[in-house]
Parts: C-alpha cells; sequence; structure tokens
C-alpha cells in the first residue's frame, strides 16, 4: 500500500529578515540617541528613529505582499499552515514575555524597591543615610535630584483610549464572524471600523504625551515613575501601531475577495495580535493609572 504525503512548500532565500533587523537596530539606536538629546540637545536620533520606523514598514508590506503571492498561488498545504499558526503562537507568547520583563520592573519598583528605600523589612538605618527626606508612596512623583512631576490620572484620555481599544475588540470581534458566515460587507465595515479606533487610539496616546511633557512635566526624566509610565505605554503604542498596519494588510486584502470562510488564518493571526494588544492595555490601565 503507497502512502501519499501532501506537499510541503519551502520558501525561497528572502532579503526581509535582515530588513527587518537592519530597522530594528535603527528603531533602538535612534530611540535611545532621541533621548539622550531631548537632555544634552543637538543630534539626530529623531531622524533615525523615523528612518527605523519606515524601514519597519515597508519590510511589514514587503514580507506580507510575499506570503500573500504565496499563498494565492496555493503552495501552502495543511502542514504549513500549521506551521504558521504555531510562529505565530510562540511570537504572541515572546510579546507576553516582552511586557512581563517590563511588568516585572514596575512591580519590583512598586513593592519591593521603594517600601525597603522607605525603611521597610529592617532598613530604618539605610533609609536614613541614603534618602531620609524619601517618602514610600506610588507615584513617586519626586527624583533624589528633586525634580517633581505630576501622576497621569486615570480618567480623561486613558479612560478615552480604553474604551476605544474594548469597543475595537468588539468590532474585530463582529469581523471576523463576518468573514466565518461569508458575510462580506459586514467583514468590510467592522474592519474598517477596527482601524478608524486603532488611529484613533494612537492620535490620543499622542495627545496625552504631549500634555504629559508640555504641561505635567512627566518625562523619561521623572524617576522610575517616568520612566516605566513611557516605557509601557510607549511599547504598547508601538505595538498598536503595527497592529494597524496588520490590519490595514488584511482590509486591502478583503476588498480584493481575498479569504473565505474555510481559509483566513491570516485574518485570524491579526485578530489574535490585535486582542492581545488590547489585553496588555488592561493590564496597563489597571496597573500604571489606576493603582
Amino acid at each position: 500500500m503507497t502512502t501519499k504525503h501532501e506537499p510541503y512548500y519551502v520558501p525561497a532565500q528572502s532579503a526581509w529578515p535582515i530588513i527587518g533587523a537592519i530597522g530594528l537596530f535603527l528603531i533602538a539606536f535612534g530611540a535611545g540617541s532621541y533621548v539622550s538629546e531631548l537632555k544634552n540637545g543637538g543630534g539626530n536620533g529623531g531622524y533615525i528613529l523615523l528612518v527605523g520606523i519606515a524601514v519597519i514598514i515597508f519590510m511589514l508590506f514587503g514580507w506580507f505582499r510575499t506570503v500573500i503571492a504565496e499563498s494565492m498561488a496555493g503552495l501552502y498545504s495543511k502542514q504549513m499552515d500549521r506551521s504558521f499558526r504555531q510562529g505565530m503562537s510562540w511570537f504572541i507568547f515572546s510579546e507576553v514575555m516582552f511586557f512581563g520583563a517590563f511588568f516585572g520592573a514596575l512591580f519590583y519598583a512598586r513593592m519591593i524597591a521603594i517600601p525597603w528605600l522607605g525603611g521597610a523589612s529592617n532598613n530604618a538605618m539605610t533609609h536614613e543615610v541614603l534618602w531620609p527626606a524619601f517618602e514610600a508612596v506610588w507615584p513617586l512623583v519626586t527624583t533624589p535630584g528633586g525634580t517633581t512631576t505630576e501622576a497621569m490620572g486615570w480618567t480623561g484620555l486613558p479612560l478615552y483610549n480604553t474604551l476605544i481599544l474594548l469597543t475595537s475588540s468588539v468590532t474585530l470581534h463582529f469581523a471576523h464572524v463576518g468573514l466565518e458566515n461569508n458575510k462580506r460587507k459586514a467583514l468590510t465595515i467592522w474592519l474598517a471600523f477596527t482601524i478608524l479606533l486603532g488611529i484613533g487610539f494612537l492620535f490620543l496616546q499622542v495627545e496625552e504625551y504631549i500634555h504629559a511633557y508640555q504641561e505635567m512635566g512627566l518625562t523619561l526624566d521623572s524617576g522610575v515613575y517616568g520612566n516605566t509610565f513611557f516605557l509601557l505605554t510607549g511599547f504598547h503604542g508601538m505595538h498598536v501601531t503595527l497592529g494597524t498596519v496588520f490590519l490595514m494588510v488584511l482590509f486591502f486584502r478583503v476588498l480584493k475577495g481575498h479569504f473565505t470562510p474555510e481559509h483566513h488564518f491570516a485574518f485570524q493571526a491579526g485578530s489574535w495580535y490585535w486582542h492581545f494588544v488590547d489585553v496588555v492595555w488592561l493590564c496597563l490601565f489597571i496597573f500604571v493609572y489606576v493603582l
């Protein structure tokens, strides 16, 4: 008896991974330089950061185009589909670990370092020597150098953005249901709403940052509170940007008639990523803004 094996497509060598690595390097180098220049002045860190972001967006569209062409040519098998699912699952897991590190830093500062500096756990002498005037409260709005700032409240823009992202998860779910039921009009409308909500979130986050820097004195120089605030919300904003680009690609594919109720893992992957971003924001809203 002859066993028939399904074909397994092996993609050709691609330049997109190295292009993505270059883009990430430029983002990291540009962001670090830009932060330093905010304090010291001069330099081209901001321009390098923008170039890195442009390279990443270019890479995403190029790599997506290649994968879409291979998929529409019928080169992928069920085994390849399982590989994509596993790859996307591991990618999201790596992102969980990424944000877990920053939340870990936040919890360490709040639950261990600040009480320790305040004299907890029989560290009264350490408290008197290192920082006698220190008050073990959070948010820590005064730095050792005497810089003071304001804490960002949870009402206003942060609350609006929370409602926006929660709504976007609902609209994306409706879009997915429309795809599964082969209702293309509903799919298109709900997906478009989701993209608009993502853009709205980013716009309000920029407004929040402008308000923090210009009116509240809340900057990256504002001690551990400012550091954790901008690192967590900033990296989350970057993920929302990537997720919005992902959804835009899916939207254009929908307009071209791609995806069927039986075969639409690319849409499902975008949905997984967007819902993950929403869950991270809920954690941010609770532990960074509310508590």
